[in-house]
């Protein structure tokens, strides 16, 4: 097919991305967008010079190298977290947090993520009919992230609409400037006062140890510990989100690989790699920014421009995975990118394979005969131009009654 203007910007595309990656992908090594957006974004598409690009220190996290966007930066203080940074900035701010995300602390968390994936399927179970975006797939990763940071219950719904606000942004980040600035404005001033109830009254919670964190003598200041706050909040629901909606997604659509799942619960670690790889919650890609000319697969990218880093195309490419437009819950991986790759490699992934792996056991265990309860064509996608997921899920089972009520 012929690749559009500006891929996945309509609906139909978003229901549907993979022709228009595949396009992407098959049309060369690296192509640029419509030249009439005003910035100028090209698009990796091909696993390997994706895998490489990832590690590829000519290419910066931070937004600050594109001159189109410096003047959108000044103030924002987002640009301030570990995603727009690079070493050393960026070593020093995940080195901070990364003892809460190691594999040994994140098993610690295995009954709490228990005890809340029951409580929640516990109000679904009896019913026979639920909207698992809504209540099942948002709840468990929002409940377990604010927990861990000791957000308020009460502000986790609240500060989940102005984290839609911000990601929902289109390919032109001149568009809706003044709905995301807002929303953004609206989160500075949330997370300010949160912390400084934290300086007020410490708890228990990863927040109060940022508040009080040093590196070597030396703390964060105001701005990075705002930006780290938000990235570890979104970051530590959003990709969990997706994973769990469009992964159910995905199992519904190939009945045998659910029925392959439901027999076999052993495969539901390698069935969470596979259903990463097979549409992940990253799609199209990941942002870099030309901190000099470069060159990819024989294009000269100049200096200052964006490059997509398209993960999604490149964990459906057959030179890397055979067969992969098929789901397959016994494919041997991980293999895929869709945590990334190199210094940048998702601090989270521990926690959103745990939060998958117990979410899709208990999933097939508690939901029998499980469908979709509305025609596909009626599911909703969002984007954000990084991240691509369900709106919201309409299903039906067999309703059960839980065990003791």
């Amino acid at each position: 097919m012929t690749v559009p203007a500006t891929p996945l910007a309509e609906a139909a595309e978003l229901a549907d991305p993979w022709p228009v990656l595949a396009a992407l992908r098959e049309s060369g090594p690296v192509r640029r967008l419509d030249p009439r957006l005003r910035l100028p974004v090209w698009v990796v598409a091909r696993y390997e010079d994706v895998l490489a690009a990832l590690s590829d220190p000519r290419l910066s996290n931070d937004p600050h190298h594109a001159v189109a966007l410096r003047s959108l930066l000044r103030g924002d203080f987002l640009s301030r977290s570990m995603i727009g940074t690079d070493p050393p900035e960026h070593t020093r701010l995940r080195r901070l947090v990364s003892k809460a995300f190691t594999a040994r602390r994140v098993e610690a968390l295995r009954p709490r993520v228990q005890q809340i994936t029951d409580a929640l399927l516990d109000r679904i179970t009896p019913r026979g009919t639920a909207e698992l975006v809504g209540e099942f797939a948002l709840p468990l990763p929002i409940t377990v992230i604010g927990e861990l940071l000791g957000v308020p219950a009460a502000d986790r719904e609240r500060f989940r609409a102005w984290t839609d606000e911000v990601l929902d942004q289109p390919f032109d980040p001149q568009e809706d400037l003044a709905r995301v600035t807002a929303a953004r404005e609206r989160m500075h001033g949330y997370l300010a006062d949160l912390v400084q109830a934290k300086r007020a009254r410490p708890a228990d919670d990863l927040l109060t140890d940022l508040v009080e964190a040093t590196d070597e003598g030396e703390r964060l200041d105001a701005q990075e510990l705002l930006a780290m706050t938000f990235l570890l909040l979104v970051a530590g629901y959003v990709t969990t989100v997706n994973l769990i909606g469009n992964g159910t997604l995905a199992l519904l659509r190939s009945p045998d690989q659910l029925d392959r799942l439901r027999a076999d619960p052993s495969l539901v670690p390698q069935a969470v790699e596979e259903l990463l790889r097979f549409d992940g919650p990253v799609n199209p890609g990941l942002t870099r920014y030309a901190v000099e000319d470069l060159e990819i697969g024989g294009v000269t990218i100049p200096r200052g421009d964006v490059v997509l880093l398209a993960v999604a195309a490149a964990d459906r490419d057959p030179d890397r995975f055979p067969d992969p437009d098929s789901l397959d819950v016994g494919a041997a991986g991980p293999g895929h990118l869709a945590f990334g790759h190199g210094v940048h490699y998702c601090l989270g992934a521990p926690l959103a394979r745990l939060e998958g792996q117990i979410a899709f056991t208990q999933l097939l265990a508690r939901l029998p005969d499980l469908a979709l309860a509305v025609d596909e064509d009626a599911l909703q996608w969002s984007a954000g131009g990084v991240l691509r997921g369900l709106k919201e899920l309409p299903v039906t089972f067999t309703p059960t009654p839980v065990t003791g009520a």
